[in-house]
């Protein structure tokens, strides 16, 4: 087995998961209170409950914590173990603490563990995820033993709501990591992980045209409605399904009544694409949209907010390294290319990253979301063993390492 850098060897496979199995409760205790500390990104106030269970825990676990204030959201916290010099390869353990569900949820939608499944907003995305970061951290501290690769945490509370205020710091911090592992749940109930992500773009166009009425002069008028039909035919014709990429208008408006021929007209349009070349070209396309009737102008507004993750070589060398531990637990690992982003879109432009490493379950944003108490304490040993694992690039030390 690999020795870590204080001499001691790794466990083995099945004593680690023996030993994973045997935390159950503590998993569940830790569910349990995240769950119940309501955390939507949209009220920052209401996330420092959760957020300060999580750093006392870290804390119990050695770690030193670093709060770093939101304007508009409720903060981040950056946490690194104590006595490690700097210098040294360092990973990072990503996720968010932030949930879709409104305060209140809980009145309806209750925690609840029942046999192996647990319920309750967040539990799947992505609490059981930051409970997989904690009792990771505790088994290595439980086997004394301290991995090579030193690793990090960051955990936002905006993820939910496109990381606007967070993508800076995980983009700064990205760079310094010889790997990231993001701990967003895995993909449908087979629990598939996350190798590829789609880059995600939002755009709103809005067109103006020249009111007019309808019956008695509609050829003084120029309809903006008319003219957002064409751009939606334009923008429909975009969609490429063997590429990846599908484009969608979400919602329209426009118009002041039956009898006026409409003066303004607007879409809001959700683009999501497979890789970045796909992104850039057609964000240009999008952007440069030139009207098609006379008297009506348009104008758009927007772009990619994630950038494509997509399976570079770093990114597969870290897949193959994760399947490789995977067989030692019993574990055959599946991958998938996800329709939604993550903080891994960012860090993937990078360095190696490993995403949907979470909770096993169900339900991500809908009434049923769970999770599989087995399966994801499984998946917790893979992260164990993951964090214990050598540089992927040992000869290539990383920029300013944190």
């Amino acid at each position: 087995m690999h020795r870590q850098r204080n001499g001691k060897s790794t466990p083995a496979a099945i004593e680690l998961l023996q030993h994973l199995q045997g935390r159950r409760d503590e998993m569940l205790r830790l569910l349990r209170r995240m769950t119940m500390a309501e955390s939507p990104s949209t009220e920052p106030s209401a996330q420092q409950e959760v957020r300060e269970i999580i750093a006392a825990e870290l804390q119990r676990l050695g770690y030193l914590i670093h709060r770093i204030p939101g304007s508009s959201s409720g903060g981040m916290l950056h946490a690194r173990p104590t006595g490690r010099p700097r210098g040294e390869a360092t990973q990072l353990l990503l996720g968010h603490y932030d949930t879709v569900w409104p305060l209140g949820t809980l009145a309806d939608m209750p925690f609840e563990a029942e046999g192996d499944t647990v319920r309750g907003p967040g539990v799947y995305d992505m609490k059981g995820g930051v409970a997989q970061v904690l009792l990771a951290l505790d088994a290595i501290r439980h086997f004394d033993l301290e991995p090579e690769v030193v690793p990090h945490v960051f955990l936002n509370s905006d993820e939910e709501i496109g990381s606007k205020e967070s993508r800076r710091y995980i983009e700064n911090l990205a760079p310094c990591m010889d790997r990231v592992l993001v701990l967003e749940p895995s993909l449908g109930p087979a629990g598939l992980l996350k190798t590829a992500r789609k880059a995600i773009g939002r755009f709103t166009v809005t067109v103006q045209g020249e009111a007019a009425h309808a019956g008695l002069d509609p050829g003084a008028g120029a309809s903006a409605i008319l003219e957002l039909s064409h751009v939606i035919q334009t923008l429909f014709a975009m969609n490429d399904l063997e590429r990846g990429i599908t484009v969608n208008v979400g919602t329209i408006d426009g118009g002041l009544r039956p009898n006026v021929v409409a003066p303004s007209s607007q879409a809001v349009v959700d683009v999501r694409v497979a890789s970045q070349d796909d992104a850039e070209r057609i964000e240009s396309t999008i952007l440069n949209l030139q009207p098609a009737i006379a008297g009506t102008s348009l104008k758009v507004h927007g772009g990619f907010g994630r950038p494509a993750m997509e399976r570079t070589p770093a990114n597969r060398q870290l897949w193959h390294m994760a399947c490789r531990l995977g067989a030692d637990l019993g574990l055959q690992l599946e991958e998938a290319l996800a329709g939604g982003g993550s903080d891994g879109n960012f860090t993937s432009q990078f360095t190696a990253t490993l995403d949907g490493l979470g909770a096993v379950g169900d339900g991500a944003h809908a009434r049923h979301e769970h999770l599989r108490l087995g399966q994801t304490l499984e998946r917790t040993a893979l992260l164990v063993l993951l964090l214990l694992a050598p540089p992927l690039h040992p000869e290539q030390p990383k920029q300013s390492r944190p």
